[in-house]
């Protein structure tokens, strides 16, 4: 090859064309560094048939000057980028960025210096030294990397390195991850167990595109099926994906694991370390990753030889990206699997209406768990008519629930309050004035957190100490939590049962791998009476005693536009119920409601997932929605309204004029200003026929946008806001 054409990551700079200098080893995929003016920039070699650019005659066109030392990006990722670059309408170089998760591994080997707590005692304590003591307990990392996990200046940490309370490790960045053992620990699986299992384990022989829905109710042993056929590749050398929807579900999955294969997964996600990121990577790349264990931006990964691909909870919302290149990672997963040729599987046990739909088009295989393992039977479920049985006067549990709360206190057994709420309460006003705490940056209003003492917006982070007096009319003692959430639930807990040890579960009380596993632990040693928690106690956790669930609002998820909000009610209550009654013992299930005749509720009370489904199946068809038609949004955001406004009006102004598309808007978002931006939203319901990526294209690509306007495109929408 003495000419090439590089895919960089500047969506604005387009592909390039360089020489490739004498001697010089490049093929199609590799990584390589180029000049760019005075500038160095990393490109990857496409082929040049599938790039478009201006021709550059070969004199003018400037030698590479390195090809890094990384395999190169293999045909199927390629593939994959540009398949979800065109489905999505994002730009290739932001899909293909995910691809080099981490830069600093593109060169790899060599040794870095890290540091750990010497155990020793300070001869001098600070607040800070004695926050840093606090938080860095079994942690070890770079200076840098510990000063942000213990919310201190990287001063501070230099100096307790001086004075001996740190010191300094020398760590090898490509060292090796031990190999799971599949004949660890083999689970003794029931026949439905069995059956499910060995279809999977022949799929991974197999060694084609396969894609399965693992439909199990909660508790029927989902993971250990899958876990047979992870051990079946490990058997063959080659690699698994394992994609989880959230990060705090990884440490309960991560016992799992180890239990299954005596040693743990490479993790993938955010919150890792730089040195753990680059290491995975260079593990990941080189084949010796057998198997990964991440978030959605694991799925771009560059495996050597992947031969499967699990999507856990793939019903979760958490997989679609929001924001970047806006991508759904349950679909995406099946593209990939397409690409690789390997099988892929979605387990869950309140599928997608959409991944139900293809298993009913014979699309997908779907293998049914309709059983709990081990004899365990599903929870009673009954809806509670809060109309019928209110609270008393300032509360929110009803008086059945408490009763069926102190009933499990005194046989030693444990309950669950879930409320999708974070914070004491999502509204504070001065009974005054009538003030109300709103974000300066967001259409949305300030939620109390008493733990902390602060107003949080949850939208964009801003805080602000919770005041005195109010700043409106400086009034004292005269401000007013409105509504109840987690917190507020647990203080009702305390003074209904003081007896009972009450832990409250939500993102701001487990935000590390610590305060999960303490938790856990303290579940499973029955030190927890009664769990109050936000969705991250709605799957995952497996609690033997555990044998009543108090959903306190169960209508809240209907509330707001959310066109799949009664799939999303139906999906959460469900699984939280799936909660109770994992053990030996029977499991009850209150739901709190105002509508009990509405068509979610009924089916959760009547335990027919079928009824509800086909109401929702036809509810969409009769409406053109997913699966039986397409969603797109344009969303128009700047600091300037009246700019956001101007150009949302100008884009619907040229909105096509197609039989097969419809164009609603453009609106003010629900959510109208977020993060200090202005935001004008267009949706478009195109029949399955239409060509809506080509559409959205042709109709925005005229358009010359100001720089200070941000028009981001998102196909099949799942925020409405």
């Amino acid at each position: 090859m003495q000419r090439v054409r590089l895919l960089v990551f500047n969506a604005a700079l387009g592909a390039l064309d360089y020489r490739v200098p004498d001697g010089m080893q490049v093929e199609v995929g590799s990584v390589v560094v180029a000049p760019l003016g005075p500038r160095q920039i990393l490109g990857i070699v496409w082929e040049p048939e599938r790039l478009k650019t201006q021709e550059v005659p070969e004199a003018k066109l400037r030698p590479l000057l390195e090809v890094m030392p990384v395999p190169p990006l293999p045909a199927e990722l390629r593939r994959l980028i540009e398949w979800t670059a065109d489905y999505y309408c994002a730009s290739l170089a932001g899909v293909a960025r995910m691809a080099l998760g981490s830069t600093g591994a593109l060169r790899g080997g060599g040794t870095t210096t890290e540091y750990r707590l010497t155990g020793a005692e300070p001869a001098r304590m600070t607040p800070q030294r004695a926050a840093a003591l606090d938080a860095l307990q079994g942690e070890q990392g770079s200076i840098r990397e510990l000063a942000e996990l213990a919310s201190v200046s990287e001063g501070v940490l230099r100096g307790m390195v001086g004075a001996g309370l740190l010191e300094a490790v020398l760590v090898d960045l490509d060292r090796p991850y031990p190999t799971p053992r599949p004949e660890h620990a083999p689970p003794d699986l029931n026949p439905g167990q069995r059956e499910a299992s060995d279809t999977l384990v022949a799929a991974v022989a197999k060694r084609k595109f396969a894609p399965f829905l693992l439909d199990g109710v909660t508790g029927s042993g989902k993971t250990e099926c899958y876990f047979e056929a992870v051990a079946e590749a490990v058997r063959e050398g080659r690699q698994v994906l394992v994609l989880l929807p959230e990060i705090a579900l990884t440490e309960n999955f991560l016992r799992r694991f180890e239990q299954r294969f005596g040693v743990a997964p490479v993790l993938w996600h955010s919150s890792r370390k730089a040195s753990e990121r680059r290491r995975a990577w260079r593990a990941i790349v080189h084949g010796q990753a057998q198997v990964v264990v991440g978030a959605r931006s694991a799925l771009f990964l560059p495996f050597a030889d992947l031969g499967l691909i699990i999507v856990d909870e793939a019903h979760e919302v958490s997989f679609k990206q929001d924001d970047g290149v806006r991508y759904n990672a349950r679909d995406v997963a099946v593209i990939r699997a397409r690409f690789e040729q390997v099988p892929v599987v979605l387990a869950s046990a309140t599928p997608a209406l959409e991944s139900m739909q293809l298993a009913e088009a014979g699309i997908y295989t779907r293998i049914e768990l309709p059983d709990r393992f081990g004899g365990a039977s599903m929870p009673d479920i009954a809806a509670l008519d809060l109309r019928k049985h209110p609270p008393e006067r300032g509360r929110w549990l009803a008086p059945p629930v408490v009763e069926a709360m102190q009933q499990r206190l005194e046989r030693g057994e444990q309950s669950l309050l879930f409320l999708n709420r974070r914070g004491y309460a999502p509204l504070t006003l001065c009974r005054n004035c009538g003030y109300r705490f709103q974000c300066p940056n967001c259409s949305a209003w300030l939620v109390e957190h008493r733990f902390s003492q602060r107003l949080a917006c949850h939208h964009c982070g801003h805080e602000v100490p919770a005041p005195e007096t109010c700043p409106d009319c400086g009034t004292a003692d005269c401000l007013v939590a409105c509504g109840p959430g987690v917190e507020r639930i647990a203080d009702e807990v305390a003074e209904i049962m003081p007896e009972a040890r009450v832990a409250v579960v939500t993102s701001d009380t487990l935000g590390n791998a610590e305060a999960v596993n303490a938790f856990v632990a303290a579940a499973e040693e029955g030190a927890i009476d009664v769990i109050v928690g936000t969705q991250l106690v709605t799957k995952g956790y497996h609690f033997p005693e555990l044998t009543f669930v108090g959903v306190v609002d169960a209508d809240l998820g209907l509330e707001g536009g959310d066109l799949r909000a009664a799939e999303r009610t139906y999906q959460q209550i469900a699984q939280v119920a799936g909660r109770a009654g994992r053990g030996e013992k029977p499991g009850e299930v209150l739901l709190q409601t105002r509508h009990p005749e509405a068509s979610v509720i009924a089916a959760l009370a009547a335990g027919d997932r079928d009824s509800f489904y086909t109401a929702e199946t036809s509810a969409r068809r009769d409406a053109g929605a997913p699966p039986f038609g397409r969603w797109a949004a344009i969303i128009v955001s700047s600091e300037d309204q009246a700019e956001a406004r101007d150009v949302a009006r100008a884009i619907g102004g040229r909105a096509p004029d197609a039989p097969d598309i419809v164009v609603f808007g453009p609106a003010p978002a629900p959510m109208a200003l977020l993060r200090g931006r202005y935001r004008f939203r267009l949706l478009i319901n195109a029949r399955r026929s239409a060509e809506l990526q080509r559409t959205l294209r042709e109709w925005l690509d005229p358009f010359d946008f100001p720089r200070s306007v941000r028009v981001n495109i998102d196909v099949d929408p799942y925020s409405f806001v």
